[in-house]
């Protein structure tokens, strides 16, 4: 479709501006003000974050994209309390976040399964850390089970597994904590491209019927418009963002949106925004001649 001929993304149908008037009349989970992250080095500092600001509502589903270089790991990193910012704050329901801790669930893009525990016992992990006793933690991991449609698969090992139902287990885990907010690292990126639209699927199904709100980190322009309300759009060195785009669909989403005319506008502005245009001339690279004369393929 001609760029001229796309809607304006930002100006989407009356009843999905609605939605987001009422998405920011929640309550404000995560706060993240000013935020600065700075690793020194030999050949000395270097600027990851630069200026973070934005705040996630209650139930809000938040992509975050961005070059490669642009900091979204370290990010998410320090939005789970595994690194520490140099400057600016993150407060979670107000207050400050200071390390990890069981009010965040994290899934990682790698399998992170403990692979000498069954299905049942990786999910009951987590529970019995925090000091639940047995039969609660079992209790309350087979009804996260059965959430995920694993529940033939209890008592299965992770090796016996697909990727797809291993990640199924992960988000699982990370919600039998029943976190205030899920924070999920490049979970699909090491699916094949079929299992990867399951996923996407059943995350939305699960997020549907879970109070829970998610901030997700894609490198997937098609994937961030699938599945959020908003899209924070990272630039880099330093990492900062460049624009924080309300995503023009309603929900419930489908596959059948990847055509509408408002998810390619906002799949446009992103790519803008991401690879913006090169007006120098594209590098050459070295003739080196490695077929036969004559085997052209213009």
């Amino acid at each position: 479709m001609n760029k001229l001929q796309l809607p304006d993304y930002k100006t989407p149908d009356p009843e999905v501006a609605a939605r987001f008037d009422r998405i920011q009349q929640r309550s404000v989970v995560l706060n993240v003000d000013h935020l600065g992250k700075v690793f020194s080095g030999g050949d000395g500092d270097i600027t990851a974050l630069q200026d973070i600001c934005f705040k996630v509502h209650r139930r809000e589903f938040i992509c975050v994209i961005g070059p490669s270089g642009c900091g979204k790991s370290t990010l998410i990193r320090i939005l789970a309390g595994l690194d520490y910012p140099t400057s600016g704050q993150l407060l979670l329901d107000d207050e400050p976040v200071e390390g990890p801790s069981p009010d965040r669930g994290m899934v990682f893009q790698g399998y992170t399964l403990f692979p000498w525990l069954t299905v049942k016992k990786n999910v009951m992990f987590g529970l019995r850390m925090t000091g639940h006793g047995k039969n609660f933690a079992e209790q309350e991991a087979l009804q996260w089970i059965d959430l995920v449609g694993l529940g033939k698969f209890a008592n299965a090992y992770p090796q016996e597994l697909s990727g797809g139902m291993k990640q199924r287990v992960a988000i699982a885990r990370a919600l039998a904590n029943k976190p205030r907010i899920l924070l999920m690292d490049e979970p699909f990126g090491a699916l094949d491209a079929q299992t990867r639209a399951q996923m996407q699927s059943y995350l939305l199904q699960i997020w549907r019927n879970v109070d829970i709100t998610t901030l997700f980190i894609t490198h997937d322009l098609d994937e961030a418009i699938y599945l959020a309300d908003r899209i924070i759009v990272l630039g880099a060195h330093p990492g900062h963002i460049q624009e924080i785009i309300n995503v023009p669909l309603p929900r419930p989403r489908s596959t059948d949106q990847f055509l509408d005319p408002y998810f390619l506008a906002t799949k446009q502005r992103i790519e803008e925004l991401i690879h913006p245009p090169v007006e120098d001339e594209q590098e050459i690279l070295p003739m080196i001649r490695m077929t036969q004369s004559g085997d052209d393929i213009l």
